[in-house]
């Protein structure tokens, strides 16, 4: 048996046999309060190299053709939010105090982007449409109030100014090198929430989605950029810009039935953008020469052409009667630019200036000719032809006369008669300018010349008339008689 002495010892050299292979092992491993580092150690190493993490902009190394991130820090410090405040308008006032409602301050936002150094933004017309108050806030969170400087309603673009320097700004891209399925990114303020980028391809060009032209605007301009970046309320007046961060058009609409975005929005090229802010910091005003010409696209059921631009009237005394085109010539071509469709023919002349020169090649019977033209001016176009006046009306210094048949045509209405000369007298207190044509009288329709002079035989006290300018502008007006 074995003593209890024996015992002892042999649980003690166990033990110590034991502390020297722990000892042995750790001395192996390098693991120790001397040669390794403790667990708090770590945690004291780990709290520091958070401490020292550079927060400056990293280099990312990113595909070439997907880059978005150079983009967005070339466009976001350049686009604004903008606050369009205004009350109702006299007209409106007077109809509201009519049914017992209160006049109130309406507000409206959308955005903008500055396109020089001391504050000149471009936007959407419709963004500051009937402003009393514009304020733009800028990427730094700075409120300004900006002044009007020129709208152009044909193209939905306006031109506002800030008082600031030293401004971030885009350059303006070319347009016409855009590529369909190329990236692009979208830059504004939807729903209000500040500096938002999205990104799409270009999915088509110069597409006309009938929302500035049409009965009401036949002068407006439509040749959109369409893409697929995500656009929504308030990123109208915005930026879409290529990977290289420039300017290639202004975000303007979007195709929705919902009011929200559904896949598709749609921008005014940047040439064109830029073409009316010159125009609107040198004139005041868009100087745009016309060829006076009633068209529609030649798609084969007009025409045997496939494309182009079918002619379905000439304006008489006209650039384009001038230079002999006639009805049923099919536009397909304009200087060296092939043109396939109206929007692309709409937007090249919208381009040049009254007085610009320009070579228009076309089909006739199937053979391809040209003729040189120069552009004229809307008032240009809209004058009558002294033949066509056959009787006039003359009433308190204004002269009237029947519509032309063209005339009805182009604002798609019965009859009514215009205002030919206008000297001072009740018709010129009232606000009426040249052209102005006359449909109502009261609540009277006046189809010809003879209704009007007898309607107007009648009135002994002040009356209201209605009607149309030539370019579609809706209006009426107090008579005092």
């Amino acid at each position: 048996m074995i003593s209890k002495r024996q015992f002892f010892l042999g649980v003690l050299a166990s033990s110590l046999l034991g502390g020297l292979i722990v000892l042995l092992g750790i001395s192996l491993l390098g693991v120790g309060t001397s040669g390794g580092s403790s667990d708090f150690d770590q945690t004291t190493s780990l709290s520091t190299s958070l401490a020292e993490i550079d927060e400056s902009p990293r280099n990312y190394v990113v595909p070439e053709g997907i880059n978005f991130i150079k983009a967005s820090r070339s466009a976001v410090p350049a686009v604004v939010h903008i606050t369009n405040t205004s009350a109702p308008s006299s007209r409106s006032g007077r109809w509201s105090k009519l049914f017992g409602r209160e006049r109130r301050v309406r507000q409206s936002t959308g955005s903008g982007v500055i396109i020089s150094i001391d504050g000149y933004i471009v936007t959407n017309y419709h963004v500051v449409e009937d402003a009393d108050e514009l304020e733009v806030r800028l990427d730094d969170n700075r409120r300004l109030g900006a002044e009007l400087i020129g709208t152009d309603p044909d193209t939905d673009l306006a031109l506002i100014k800030i008082k600031a320097g030293d401004l971030p700004f885009v350059d303006f891209g070319d347009s016409d090198q855009v590529e369909i399925g190329e990236w692009v990114l979208a830059v504004g303020n939807p729903f209000d929430l500040n500096n938002t980028v999205t990104a799409g391809i270009v999915s088509a060009k110069a597409r006309n989605i009938n929302l500035i032209s049409g009965t009401q605007n036949r002068y407006g301009i439509e040749s959109f950029i369409q893409t697929d970046a995500v656009v929504n309320r308030g990123n109208s007046g915005g930026a879409l810009v290529n990977l290289d961060g420039d300017l290639i058009g202004i975000n303007t609409a979007i195709a929705t039935t919902t009011g929200t975005f559904s896949g598709y929005s749609f921008a005014v090229p940047s040439i064109l953008v830029k073409k009316v802010m010159d125009d609107l910091l040198e004139f005041g005003e868009v100087q745009r020469g016309l060829l006076g010409v009633e068209i529609r696209d030649a798609d084969g059921r007009y025409t045997d052409e496939l494309s182009g631009v079918h002619i379905q009237g000439v304006n008489p005394g006209s650039a384009a009667d001038k230079a002999g085109l006639k009805n049923d010539d099919v536009i397909v071509g304009i200087d060296d630019r092939l043109i396939k469709t109206t929007s692309e023919l709409q937007e090249f002349v919208a381009r040049k200036r009254p007085g610009d020169l320009i070579s228009v090649k076309y089909k006739r019977g199937g053979d391809v000719k040209e003729a040189s033209l120069t552009l004229r001016k809307r008032e240009e176009d809209l004058v009558r032809n002294p033949d066509e006046i056959k009787f006039t009306y003359k009433i308190e210094g204004a002269i009237f006369a029947d519509l032309t048949d063209n005339l009805k045509y182009r604002l798609k209405v019965e009859g009514g008669v215009q205002l030919i000369e206008l000297a001072e007298g009740a018709w010129k207190e009232a606000g009426l300018k040249d052209g102005f044509v006359i449909t109502k009288v009261g609540d009277q329709d006046v189809e010809t010349l003879e209704e009007f002079q007898s309607l107007l035989d009648t009135k002994k006290r002040d009356f209201y008339v209605m009607g149309k300018y030539p370019d579609g502008e809706k209006e009426y007006f107090k008579i005092d008689w």
